[in-house]
Formats: structure tokens, C-alpha cells, sequence
């Protein structure tokens, strides 16, 4: 990378700046807003990354709006970061260097709906609930449901993954094409509406976990599926996290076409038990959910219930009406909140690895073990079916050495997961938290081509800088 192109984003020129700021200002009136409390609340407010609000948030109202805004940030070299609404948890809304956020909340409308392809049309700012409200009654919904009621173009933009994603896969398997605007203003598209394509390089999935660091997305194209005939829920406590972890493995490996299945350990189901008013067994457990016609969700539901006895799990407690099964899964959603209550005043710090769901239960335990030697309290819970979990830990700021013990563990976790072969984050992204573990993750090639993709697509550094790759202090 050329010393002009690395330097660019470190110095913060406030002439460069203002201009970029008056004619935005002239093009946008008062969709540009500057006030402070608009800008640390665009910037990183759910983790122990610190917060480094934007110089400015500007609310586009089209794709044409984009294009405007990316124009007047590269001719003046002004960082531009896209923001959805905020939900991500490793800093990849934070603007280190200052700049521009893009704030797709005015871009939320549903373009189109094809529902005989099973594929619709969305700008980034619907939010997933939104899209499935109005796909309501075509009998179709978008499957990928990370928990939050996060954006479209946030959802892809951090390849996020969800409680779904062992059977309908992740944001990667959902996207079929992009609308982007590149660092120059330029709008590309990444695909036609084909359900497959082999021509030329993948670019859809290129931009799907690219973080904004290549290019801000304005459109997307999405798989739909099919609302099941028939679904159905319940819980299953067992002795211990690791009959847990080898029930959810056998179940996978058995071929029984799970929807969801999620691990709660015992303290994360105390917590969600005081929070969502449930009266669960305080032990730990597996939600469980399966989609399909009458029969095959009869059959799956009886396959699964003697694999959970191998275990020592039962019984098997249905929620059978639908009321009672958006209860359960709203408690699921609400765990990150329901583990901070559980020690208020406290900060949550919520992280994720994932590893090949063979060696689950190990990772799953050693973790368990870590976290009662480092003396800290951390709820456990995740997509089991397919090796990801997550740890909220919950760390008092003014503790400094109960902070440096928090971050000594998540250093152990990502180790101990990669050590597995598995990976440092499975659905929460890179940002700022987790670049320091790509070299060990990927090596030197990997950080090469990805820096060199970033130098082609965005030579001046503009796009949300200090995100994945390059242009950190410190970085990979």
C-alpha cells in the first residue's frame, strides 16, 4: 500500500472536513446533523470499545443520495461510515478517524417481491422484523434472525448468522445480489436475481461481511422461504452443558433437519427465568425447533427426544401454541439484557467464537472452567447446531484488574477455539475487536489479498477505515 493511501485516514484535516461538511450541508440541509448527542449515539455503545462518534450523521433518502454524500466525502478524503441502527458488537460503527455516518434509517423500503421466485427486493435500512411483517401474507419470511431487530444492510454487511442458520444457513447463503456504492461514487451491482451464477468472481459475497470497508450497500436482493406447515417448539434440560453440547452434535450428525437449537447454560436460564418471567429448571438446557409438515415435525420431535434421554435430558416440555413458542423465543432474543441484569451496574461484554460442533462440548467446558478460575461471571449460550456460542461477560469497568482478567479470558477463547480450528468470531464480524486475531487466523497471504482488494475498491482508505484490515494503529 502506497504511503499516500495509508496515511490518508490518519490525518484529520479540518479544512477538509468543513468543506466536506458545508457542501453536504447545502445538498442535505437538515438531514445533516452535527449535534453531539446524534453522533456518540452513531457511534459504538454496546461493548467496552470505546465510543468515537462521526463528525457528522447524514439521513439519505435514496441511492442517488448515497452516490452524493460518497462523492463529496472522497473529493475532500472524509471517512464514510454506513450505519444500520447500531446493534453490532465489535466497533464497526465507531469512526476512529472521524468522517461521515450514512444513516439508512429514511431507506427501508421493501422495492419488490417476487413470490414466485422466492426473492424479494430491500433497501438496507428495513429492518428484518419490518420485512416480515410485510411478506405476512405471501406465506413467505426471511429466515436469517440474529436476535436483534437489526437492518438488512447491516445483517449483510456483518455476514450475520442467528438462531436459523442450521437449516436455512447464514446472511453468505441469503444474499443474491447487491446494489454498492464504491469509494468513487460509482454504483455497482454484484448479481442478477438467479438463484445461481458462474460467471465471473463472486462479488456478492465479496461485499457480505466486507464490513462497509469496501463500499456502502444500497440494495439488496434476498432468498425467501416458505412460512412450515407445521412448527414446533420446546425446551430440554440436561445434567450438564457438555450432555448438551453431545445431544445438539448427534442430532446434527443424525441427519434430523433441526430449525434452531440453542444452548442456555444453567446461569443463563436464571437470568432469562427473572427477566422473561419463565420457571424454567435452573439447569442447563436446549430450546429446540423444528419446521416442516405434521408428520416430519412429529417424526424429527421423536427422533430428537431419544437422543436427548442417550444424554440424561428430559423431559422434553412442548410449547405448543404459537404464543407460547414467541415467548420462548423472545427470551432467547433477550438474553444478552437478561445477563446484565444479572449484575447491574456492570458492563456486558459479549463475544463469540465458533468451532467445528466435534469438538463443542471440549470448547464449551474448558471455557466453563476458565471462566470459574478467572473468577468471573460470565451466561453461556449459543447456535450449538452449528459450533457457535457466546460469553456476556459482565466486568466492572472501575475494576482494573477484573477488566484485565476479562480480557486476558477472551484472549484464551479465541485461542483455545482457533487452536480447534475453529475461528475468533462466528457471526459478531471483525470491526476493531477482533483484527489483532486475523494474522493468527488466516496468515500473511490471506491479510495480503484482502489488503490489496481494499487498496483496488477504496484507494483513498475512505470507506469506515480501522475496520478488518489496514489502516489501524496496531492492526493486522
Amino acid at each position: 500500500m502506497n504511503k499516500a493511501t495509508a496515511d490518508a485516514p490518519f490525518a484529520r484535516d479540518p479544512k477538509r472536513l468543513n468543506a466536506a461538511l458545508t457542501a453536504l450541508a447545502a445538498r442535505f440541509g437538515n438531514r445533516l446533523v452535527t449535534a453531539r448527542a446524534v453522533r456518540e449515539q452513531h457511534a459504538n455503545t454496546t461493548t467496552w470499545i470505546p465510543n468515537e462518534p462521526p463528525d457528522a450523521v447524514v439521513f439519505p433518502q435514496s441511492t442517488a443520495d448515497v452516490q452524493e454524500i460518497v462523492r463529496v466525502c472522497a473529493a475532500h478524503r472524509v471517512p464514510v461510515i454506513p450505519f444500520g441502527v447500531g446493534t453490532s458488537l465489535e466497533g464497526h460503527i465507531n469512526a476512529p478517524f472521524g468522517g461521515v455516518s450514512i444513516d439508512f434509517r429514511d431507506m427501508n423500503r421493501v422495492i419488490a417481491v417476487h413470490p414466485e421466485d422466492l426473492d424479494c427486493v430491500v433497501e438496507p435500512g428495513i429492518t428484518r422484523k419490518a420485512l416480515n411483517e410485510h411478506l405476512r401474507d405471501t406465506g413467505l419470511f426471511f429466515p436469517i434472525d440474529p436476535g436483534a431487530d437489526a437492518s438488512l444492510g447491516g445483517m449483510a454487511a456483518t455476514r450475520c448468522s442467528g438462531t436459523n442458520a442450521v437449516r436455512y444457513g447464514t446472511m453468505k447463503d441469503n444474499v443474491l445480489a447487491l446494489d454498492v456504492v464504491l469509494a468513487n461514487g460509482e454504483i455497482m451491482r454484484t448479481a442478477r436475481r438467479a438463484k445461481k451464477t458462474a460467471a465471473g468472481y463472486d462479488l456478492t459475497r465479496l461485499f457480505v461481511g466486507a464490513e462497509g470497508t469496501l463500499g456502502v450497500i444500497t440494495s439488496l436482493t434476498l432468498k425467501l422461504a416458505g412460512i412450515p406447515e407445521a412448527i414446533a417448539s420446546g425446551v430440554c434440560p440436561f445434567p450438564s452443558v457438555e450432555a448438551c453440547c453431545n445431544a445438539a452434535i448427534l442430532t446434527i450428525q443424525s441427519g434430523i433437519p433441526v430449525a434452531r437449537i440453542e444452548l442456555l447454560d444453567a446461569l443463563q436460564v436464571k437470568a432469562s427465568n427473572a427477566y422473561s418471567k419463565l420457571s424454567l429448571p435452573e439447569v442447563p438446557m436446549l430450546f429446540v425447533e423444528f419446521h416442516g409438515s405434521n408428520e416430519s415435525v412429529a417424526e424429527q420431535s421423536k427422533r430428537f427426544g431419544e437422543i436427548a434421554q442417550e444424554f440424561g435430558g428430559g423431559p422434553f416440555d412442548w410449547a405448543v401454541k404459537a404464543e407460547e413458542r414467541s415467548r420462548l423465543w423472545q427470551a432467547r432474543h433477550d438474553a444478552y439484557w437478561a445477563g446484565r441484569a444479572l449484575r447491574p451496574g456492570t458492563q456486558a461484554i459479549a463475544t463469540d467464537v465458533c468451532v467445528p460442533i466435534s469438538r463443542l462440548a471440549e470448547c464449551v467446558t474448558a471455557t466453563q472452567a476458565d471462566l470459574a478460575q478467572s473468577r468471573l461471571t460470565a451466561p453461556i449460550l449459543g447456535h450449538v447446531g452449528d459450533g457457535n456460542f457466546h460469553l456476556t461477560l459482565l466486568v466492572d469497568p472501575a475494576d482494573a484488574d477484573e477488566v484485565a482478567r476479562a480480557q486476558k479470558l477472551c484472549e484464551r477463547l479465541v485461542e483455545r477455539a482457533m487452536a480447534m480450528d475453529g475461528t475468533c468470531t462466528g457471526e459478531h464480524g471483525v470491526g476493531q475487536g477482533k483484527m489483532k486475531y486475523l494474522a493468527a487466523e488466516l496468515g500473511e497471504p490471506a491479510l495480503a489479498a484482502m489488503r490489496a482488494i481494499k487498496e483496488a475498491l477504496d484507494p483513498d482508505g475512505i470507506m469506515n477505515p480501522g475496520k478488518v484490515v489496514g489502516f489501524a494503529p496496531g492492526g493486522p
